[in-house]
This record gives structure tokens, sequence and C-alpha cells, in this order.
């Protein structure tokens, strides 16, 4: 029969032979605790099943983890989550470690020992090992954009990128261009290849053909959609129209076709991805796909603050809609 009773910190210590202070130190992340102890005693926790009582000394913050601290995403996402924290009286905590897929491996240590009341991840997942040791603590977490596939049940909030690449392809192929090049992420990030295949999936829905080298991978950044201009540029039969996969690889786009003489939109149609506030400024103003950072950094707020309450979700998994904005850097195709 299986056991429903909850086991006791009393319980863990007969069992282990370790005194109920140490255990109270293991569980409370502190530092003056042997590795093998540690260890052995969230072994036990982790078997037993033992789910720790909310704590009134926990810090009132969340922590929100990323792989590197700039661009107006990150941003954008970070001001998300705070507004949604302030509204119910947390604080945020930035913390920079790791990639795209997984803070440093010191982190899951240190977050254990500040305890805050809950974790906001962008892009990065957390091994099975350290989501053990922060279900053992009471510390729930999110992923916003998740870079990979996240385990089922693994809270997360991302954006339509499919739909999105799908919606800037089919605007260009309104506008009449047939030779429309792509410039997406890293390979390795879902994101990125969402948006990819939205691309593929409208050009074949249109009866278009997909030149192997108008597919370009690189970085979400502006040097990155700069080089990859440069090369589509280059074709004996260049696009005329280029979708990037982010706004900032799309004032690459901007920069490479001022430096070789194409005049955008007459020549060459650009459509950007995020709708970010510098996609009003450029010259010309950025036609992209509009994603709800904030909504998605307040959603991801929200599902945190239910599974802090103990509650169980009405979803895990959300995605919310991208949406077209049309401004002046695409026009009809060239004759």
């Amino acid at each position: 029969m299986a056991r429903t009773q909850r086991v006791t910190l009393k319980e863990i210590a007969a069992q282990t032979g370790v005194s109920m202070t140490t255990i109270s130190k293991v569980l409370n992340g502190a530092a003056d605790v042997s590795s093998s102890t540690r260890e052995l005693v969230e072994d036990h926790l982790r078997k037993s099943g033992y789910r720790r009582r909310k704590s009134r000394q926990r810090r009132e913050y969340i922590e929100v983890v990323l792989h590197e601290l700039e661009g107006e995403w990150a941003l954008a996402i970070i001001e998300g989550v705070r507004e949604a924290a302030a509204r119910v009286g947390l604080a945020v905590s930035l913390s920079v470690s790791g990639d795209r897929h997984a803070p440093g491996g010191e982190w899951l240590d240190s977050v254990v020992r500040r305890g805050p009341t809950g974790i906001i991840l962008l892009f990065a997942g957390i091994e099975p090992e350290g989501r053990e040791k922060l279900k053992a603590r009471g510390i729930p977490f999110v992923i916003i954009d998740p870079a990979g596939d996240p385990a089922p049940g693994i809270p997360a909030v991302g954006a339509a990128n499919w739909a999105g690449g799908v919606a800037a392809t089919r605007h260009l192929i309104e506008l009449g261009h047939r030779r429309i090049a792509a410039i997406t992420g890293p390979g390795d990030l879902m994101s990125s290849l969402a948006r990819l295949d939205g691309y593929r999936s409208a050009m074949m829905s249109a009866g278009l053909p997909v030149d192997p080298d108008w597919i370009r991978f690189g970085d979400f950044d502006r040097r990155s959609g700069e080089r990859h201009a440069i090369a589509l540029l280059s074709l004996p039969e260049p696009p005329t129209a280029i979708f990037a996969g982010s706004d900032l690889q799309a004032l690459g786009v901007l920069h490479a076709a001022t430096a070789r003489a194409v005049r955008v939109p007459d020549a060459l149609s650009v459509v950007g991805f995020d709708d970010l506030p510098v996609a009003e400024l450029a010259s010309p103003r950025l036609t992209t796909i509009r994603q709800p950072l904030r909504e998605m950094a307040e959603q991801a707020t929200r599902l945190l603050l239910q599974l802090l309450e103990e509650r169980s979700p009405d979803v895990t998994r959300v995605e919310l809609a991208t949406s077209l904005v049309i401004r002046d850097s695409t026009a009809p195709a060239p004759a």
C-alpha cells in the first residue's frame, strides 16, 4: 500500500544517522555541511517524498536567471517580471550564469543558499537532479522561451514562433516576392527552428522553391544579420526579400543593404521579429513580428505565484500569440 503519512525530519534523522540540526542546515542550504552528508540527506528526502513546509524566513524576491545581460529583449522580459512581482510585494534579483541551455554548475548550490521565493529562467532549463533539489526546498521555477523542449510538467511560457514565421513570409509573398531568404538564430534553439519552419511552411504552401543558399543560421544580433545579408546579396540571383529571426538581425540586414547600395524597400524588403523599440526607430521603420515579451514575463510570474501557493496551475505550457506589424521596410517586389 502506498504511504500516505507525511514523513518527518525525525524519521529522516533516524534513517540517516544525521542530527536534526544538520538536516535543518541541508534544508536551508547552509554551507557548513560536507558534500557527502548533504547528498545522503537529500537522497533520503527525495525518496521519502518529504515536502518542505513554507518558511517565513524565505526572502521575498524572484530570481531571474539569464546567460547574458544585454539587449532590449532581455530588458523587456526583466521589466515585465519586475512589474508583475511588484504588484504582489516581491522584488526581483538577477543572476547571470551558464549558457542558453542551463545555468552554470555553481549556480544551483548558491541559489539554494539564497532561498528566493521562486525562479524564472530565460531560455535555460534545469537538469532533473537540480529540479529535485529545488523541489525539496519548495522553490518553484518557470522557463521563458525555452531553448529546447521541456520535459512534461515543466512550467514554460513562450511565443507562437512558427505562426510568426508563417505570417512574416506570407506578407512578403502577398507583396509579390518569390526569392525570399531567411536568417534565423542558433540551430540548437527551439525558437530559431520554429521560426524557420514557419518560413518553410509558408513558402511550400505558396508553391515556391526554397533554395538552400537562402537559409542562414547565426546569432540573434546585428553583426550576424549583417554578415549573412552581405553573403545573400552577393549571390548571382540575390533575394528580393529577407525574413530575419530578430529585430537586431534585421538591423544588420539594413546595414548590409546600405553598404551595397541596395535600397530598402525599393529593391529589398526586410521583416524582423520581436518588435523591440529599436524597430520603430530604424530607418526605414522596420516591419516585424510582434512577440509579446512583457505579457510573456507577466504570464510566467503569475504561473510562478500559482506554484508558490501550491495550487496546480490550469496549464504548465503557455504559448502567446505573435502578430505582424507593418511599417516601412517592406514593399511590392521590384519588377
